[in-house]
């Protein structure tokens, strides 16, 4: 087939960074695929993603109900916390159950940990601020409390804040699963062919990333947001793992349970079955 350049959009973060680095760098290349690369937040790619913006892209799990009929799941790329996930932080400790009626800071109505914290607690008032912001909120009193991801999980006691609540914690308490928070998925307008040759490129830069840790490691830094080489070594950890590599029959099973309950909860207004390109 003739070669085609898709765009690739995901978040600038450590983690994708790491996933990304034998694709970014050229190390790893294809005939027939080359990328390009998009760097924005990932509610703006939520955002994006019901415009069908992107050949491929990193979405929350959450939007892929609104998105389904444009999109197919990867089963490369997923991020989930096996036992941890977002973090509820607020300037002064304080019993979780006492969250409710709260305004709290959150990343995005759209994101996976915005509707686990609606799944965890319905009633509390969102107030939406972009991701890196949140701590921010909280402290300058703004808020409540904060609902974070991505690096804030490992760095918000720096700033004098007290976990509430782990999200992806009391969700492995409840259903023994992994959290499901963030997912690739590809346009279902490109041809067949393209979308398993761009998911078999995509998995080999995971690989790749995972075998030669610390060069891609090294290349992520510049997106870990000031963070010390093991902070973001452990951040990276977290969320670049075997799920990632092929988020399997586990990881499938989250995304249907977490997608059920919203629906079932009011959160979700659609309903849409999981299609993995296989």
């Amino acid at each position: 087939m003739d070669k085609i350049e898709l765009t690739l959009a995901h978040s600038p973060d450590s983690d994708d960074a790491f996933m990304f680095y034998a694709l970014a760098t050229r190390k790893l290349r294809s005939r027939n695929v080359s990328f390009k690369h998009v760097l924005s937040d990932i509610e703006t790619l939520n955002r994006g993603a019901l415009e069908g913006k992107y050949d491929i892209t990193a979405i929350s799990f959450h939007a892929y109900p609104y998105i389904a009929e444009r999109y197919q799941l990867m089963i490369t790329g997923s991020s989930m916390g096996d036992g941890y996930g977002p973090l509820v932080v607020a300037s002064r400790l304080f019993p979780a159950e006492e969250l409710k009626g709260k305004r709290v800071a959150v990343p995005g109505l759209m994101t996976s940990a915005y509707l686990a914290l609606k799944l965890y607690q319905q009633d509390i008032e969102p107030v939406v601020v972009p991701f890196d912001k949140v701590t921010d909120a909280v402290q300058a009193g703004k808020v409540d409390a904060g609902l974070l991801i991505h690096e804030a999980q490992l760095t918000f006691d720096r700033e004098g804040l007290h976990r509430i609540v782990d999200l992806g914690r009391w969700w492995h308490q409840v259903h023994h699963l992994p959290m499901p928070l963030g997912a690739l998925v590809i346009s279902r307008s490109l041809p067949i062919e393209t979308r398993l040759e761009a998911q078999k490129l995509i998995r080999g830069s995971i690989e790749y990333a995972m075998e030669h840790r610390e060069e891609a490691l090294a290349y992520a830094l510049q997106f870990a947001r000031d963070m010390e080489e093991r902070m973001a070594d452990k951040f990276v950890g977290m969320y670049v793992n075997d799920y990632t590599l092929d988020c399997g029959e586990r990881g499938r099973r989250a995304v249907e349970i977490m997608l059920n309950c919203g629906y079932e909860a009011g959160i979700i207004s659609k309903k849409a079955p999981l299609d993995f390109l296989q």
